[in-house]
């Protein structure tokens, strides 16, 4: 998921957002009554957790230009926590590895250094850590003596926000990514089923995908795809379905597995027989399909199929999950479906993300891409509230709406794209998964290897999908030969003491290899 939000959001790099100088006039009349400033320049200083050079032009062009032109008083400075360059071009070490910084160590000195930042843009998973090291002000107060209006804000944006904050706002963000649940409608009605609505569990799409599957070999129509992309990698369509439940893989410190539960069972066991009954593909029926389509045409010449590895676009899927720019991808295929070879355009709509009883109303890949708070220790908090009130004010989201990429925060402007009709709002009904206090991502760059403990988990799901083991048999060992991998790593030097480890001759300086270890440790039988 992670991989998809970050190509999502290096295409939107290069994306030049139309008109924003058309409508910057506008917004000057609607926000500050055109009138010219004559104060003192100063400046109001942002920082980003990623950046530099290259990346600059683009922010401003986003979100500060049409600023500066109605307060030409303001000088903006945009400051990096983590500068892109300082990753793409050092020089790796003799594993090809370099050197990751602590994304939130690095938010951290930007917002506590001598020269702090007025304005902090940061990610949802961030939000509630910052909260609690209390470096962010809250706004709560502000948003009252400014009477600025949020009752249109998208109660799923508002929602999260608080979560992060223990019911206050700490963070507004203009603009939002969700998913939702994509469905063939003519596949449903071929099958004489009911096509999914908002509001449905798990079971019940589950339940509707078993019904719509039907056929054999290249021509079967499969129920559903936790993605549209990843057909076929259990460990992502794991991810997809269990992600509100927040299960966890190993303990916070990453030396002890905590898959060996009723809760990872019963997640096993539902994704497993999805593939075991062909509702949904494995590898080896996307590739058939694959075949199909790259098939010679009578003449010989290869045929192109713009629909190919994507399984739901190609009439193959009932239904899949898929973000809210998919639907531009949707609309442009099916325009264009006469140009496409044996393809027959299809009607289609969009439910809610599917949820679970467990955690009712909390749906999935509900991702805050711009949230901005002001830094506790912010020298120009004034200017910083005024900017993110611009940021946020319904005049911009006028202009933002435009985007096809993401969404804006306010329900005025949350219509559907170029005249097509389909539910929009099953992009905002839910709410978003809440953030969690601790900072997983430290330990895949203090513990490189903790990967390998998850890799037995791919042979290990096969066999289950074949009948051979049970879900919890698989489980068991996939617990015992993660903890052999965990307690590995946790004998192993850091990067940092690794020298002072080999001059001591000490054993921590060992090249065994994880895998050998791990499997030694797997009783017998």
């Amino acid at each position: 998921m992670e991989k998809r939000l970050s190509n999502r959001k290096m295409i939107k790099k290069w994306v030049v957002v139309p008109a924003t100088l058309m409508v910057a006039t506008s917004i000057l009349a609607a926000c500050s009554g055109g009138a010219q400033s004559t104060a003192e320049k100063h400046v109001l200083r942002i920082g980003v957790l990623y950046g530099g050079a290259d990346n600059e032009p683009y922010f401003r062009s986003q979100y500060t230009d049409t600023y500066e032109m109605m307060n030409p008083e303001i000088d903006f400075e945009i400051v990096s926590a983590i500068d892109y360059s300082d990753m793409r071009y050092q020089t790796p070490d003799e594993n090809g590895n370099i050197d990751q910084p602590d994304p939130y160590a690095k938010m951290k000195d930007m917002l506590t250094g001598d020269n702090p930042v007025d304005v902090v843009v940061l990610d949802y998973n961030m939000l509630r850590r910052l909260v609690q090291d209390n470096l962010l002000k809250q706004l709560d107060p502000l948003i009252s003596q400014s009477k600025f209006d949020l009752t249109d804000y998208v109660p799923t944006v508002i929602d999260g926000i608080k979560s992060a904050g223990d019911n206050n706002i700490y963070a507004l963000t203009p603009t939002f990514s969700s998913s939702a649940l994509y469905y063939n409608k003519k596949l449903f009605e071929e099958a004489g089923v009911e096509p999914p609505t908002d509001n449905m569990t798990w079971k019940d799409i589950m339940d509707k995908a078993r019904l719509v599957s039907k056929g054999e070999g290249v021509d079967r129509k499969y129920g559903m795809t936790f993605s549209r992309w990843n057909g076929g990698d259990f460990n992502s369509d794991i991810q997809t379905y269990s992600s509100a439940l927040q299960l966890k893989m190993w303990d916070d410190k990453g030396e002890k597995m905590l898959v060996n539960t009723p809760q990872w069972e019963n997640v096993w066991n539902t994704v497993s027989s999805l593939y075991r009954d062909d509702v949904v593909p494995d590898q080896e029926d996307i590739n058939k399909i694959n075949e199909e389509l790259n098939k010679e045409s009578a003449d010989g010449n290869y045929v192109y199929n713009p629909t190919q590895g994507d399984l739901f676009a190609g009439g193959k899927v009932a239904m899949t999950i898929s973000d809210y720019n998919y639907v531009n991808e949707l609309s442009n295929t099916m325009n264009n479906a006469s140009k496409i070879k044996d393809f027959e355009a299809f009607d289609w709509d969009v439910v809610t993300y599917p949820t679970h009883e467990e955690a009712p109303g909390i749906g999935g890949a509900i991702y805050f891409s711009q949230l901005m708070g002001i830094n506790n220790n912010a020298q120009n908090s004034e200017d910083a509230w005024k900017f993110i009130q611009f940021t946020n004010s319904k005049e911009w989201a006028e202009m933002k709406s435009r985007s096809t990429y993401e969404l804006v925060a306010r329900k005025e402007f949350l219509k559907p794209k170029n005249g097509m009709n389909y539910n929009i709002n099953a992009f905002t009904a839910l709410k978003p998964i809440p953030p969690q206090s601790v900072d997983t991502e430290k330990l895949y760059r203090e513990k490189p290897g903790i990967w390998e403990a998850q890799n037995a988990s791919y042979e290990l799901f096969q066999k289950v999908i074949k009948g051979d083991i049970t879900s919890k048999e698989a489980l068991a060992e996939w617990e015992t030969k993660g903890n052999a991998v965990l307690e590995k790593i946790k004998k192993q030097p850091t990067k940092t003491d690794s020298g002072k480890a080999a001059e001591a001759g000490t054993d921590d300086a060992s090249t065994k290899p994880v895998e050998e270890e791990a499997e030694a440790a797997v009783p017998a039988g």
